[in-house]
């Protein structure tokens, strides 16, 4: 088994990995691994087998090829962790003809809730996670063999709301509801008699890093109490073996102990900081920018990032209007105003290289916002698409979160097509 002790070590480690194994990881002597978007397990029993979570539907070949070199005896159990699609996606191709799926009573309403927003998720996706399904959807084509089975969006035969024990082959499980995780249909699934807690993504895509308690590809905000509540009860488990929904095991049973202790505490912080700032008036900007984990609690910001999650628990007490300003009840946007501003500074130039002196003096948000402004009145302006290169640029250095290192490279992207598309029409005039 492979032991890695330190999450908070990998700032970008989020690295989403085709399902290229080709065979099932051996984590013990009746449980394997197959990893694609989102891990696979299999659990061995004399009297059959068990899959917990079967990836997304286009990787579900590789997955059954790796379980199969390992079993073949009947699948009588899928027991999913959440209703997210790198979850479920698999479950029409793994299903045999008495195979149970086992999911939280909420498991539906999710699944439901996802389709029904699923094109424009997929858009607010695509920016992060384009390429690494690109690369794993070749590995399948080049190694699955026969056609690619379509994404599952499967009814669970058994349903539960808080507690489902399990006996197969003398193996004892447990599915424990954990509803503060990803999604409100979150469980675990606790092996008694080993001490080994299957958590999908309960404690978000990188153990040990603060949750995301909104998403920037665009989901429910997540209530950090019920995050809190649900870690807990893993906690009073006590497991000696955690496996996650992303990379490998989590092993020991003071180390679990240690960093789920330190989540919790930083996670409480972060809200009881939030809710005193909130009832002395400090508005949502001064706690994005004042809020920080004490030394003590420090956990990485990998995945999720406190100034966001402070925003998402005053907005999931409070909703969406800060009492700034008349304008924020209009559909009315800054930007309907821009030109005029650019007007009256004396054009975009102007406007631009205020937005350079703003960069170079170390403050690239702010020569963002001016650039914008600048493009806004003259979206072929040279000099404001340098700037906002260079501040991405900066800003992209800076990052250690996942998301929003993949939102610059996508931003940068598009910025230099832009310039370069301007400059080869200039090279041609």
């Amino acid at each position: 088994m492979t032991v890695i002790p330190l999450y908070r070590a990998r700032p970008n480690g989020f690295d989403i990995k085709p399902a290229g194994q080709p065979e099932a990881t051996r984590i013990n002597d009746f449980i394997y691994l197959s990893t694609g978007l989102s891990n696979s397990y299999l659990i061995t029993t004399p009297e059959g087998r068990i899959v917990v979570n079967t990836g997304m539907g286009f990787e579900t070949p590789v997955h059954k090829r790796n379980f199969d070199a390992v079993d073949q005896s009947r699948l009588r159990y899928i027991l999913l962790t959440q209703g997210h699609v790198d979850h479920v996606g698999g479950v029409d191709l793994l299903r045999e003809e008495d195979t149970k799926v086992i999911a939280h009573a909420n498991n539906q309403a999710h699944q439901e809730g996802d389709a029904r927003i699923a094109a424009f998720r997929a858009r607010r996706s695509a920016f992060a996670f384009a390429d690494a399904i690109a690369r794993a959807w070749k590995y399948i084509q080049d190694n699955a063999g026969g056609g690619i089975p379509s994404q599952s969006r499967p009814t669970p035969d058994i349903t539960f709301d808080d507690r489902y024990e399990l006996v197969l082959g003398g193996l004892r499980l447990e599915l424990l509801s954990t509803p503060g995780g990803e999604t409100t249909d979150s469980i675990v699934v606790w092996l008694p008699d080993h001490r080994i807690c299957f958590c999908g993504n309960l404690f978000s895509a990188l153990f040990g890093h603060f949750p995301n308690l909104v998403t920037v590809r665009g989901d429910r905000y997540r209530e950090a109490l019920s995050f809190i509540s649900s870690l807990n009860r893993v906690v009073a488990l006590e497991p000696e073996l955690l496996l996650t929904g992303h990379h490998g095991p989590v092993v020991g049973k003071d180390l679990i102990q240690a960093e789920l202790t330190r989540l919790r505490g930083a996670v409480q912080y972060v809200h009881d900081e939030t809710v005193r700032g909130m009832n002395h008036g400090k508005d949502i900007y001064t706690l994005m920018r004042e809020i920080e984990l004490p030394r003590e609690l420090e956990v990485g910001q990998g995945y999720g990032r406190v100034p966001w999650s402070v925003r998402a628990i005053w907005e999931n007490y409070a909703g969406w209007f800060h009492h700034r300003s008349t304008t924020e009840l209009y559909a009315v946007p800054p930007s309907t105003v821009h030109v005029d501003l650019v007007e009256l500074a004396g054009g975009a130039e102007e406007v631009a290289a205020r937005a350079s002196q703003k960069l170079q003096g170390g403050a690239p948000v702010e020569a963002i916002y001016l650039a914008e402004m600048a493009l806004t009145a003259d979206a072929e302006n040279v000099s404001a698409l340098e700037v906002m290169i260079a501040a991405h640029e900066r800003l992209e250095l800076e990052s250690e979160n996942f998301w929003l290192t993949q939102w610059l490279r996508k931003e940068l992207g598009a910025l230099r097509a832009t310039l370069e598309s301007l400059s080869a029409k200039e090279g041609r005039s």
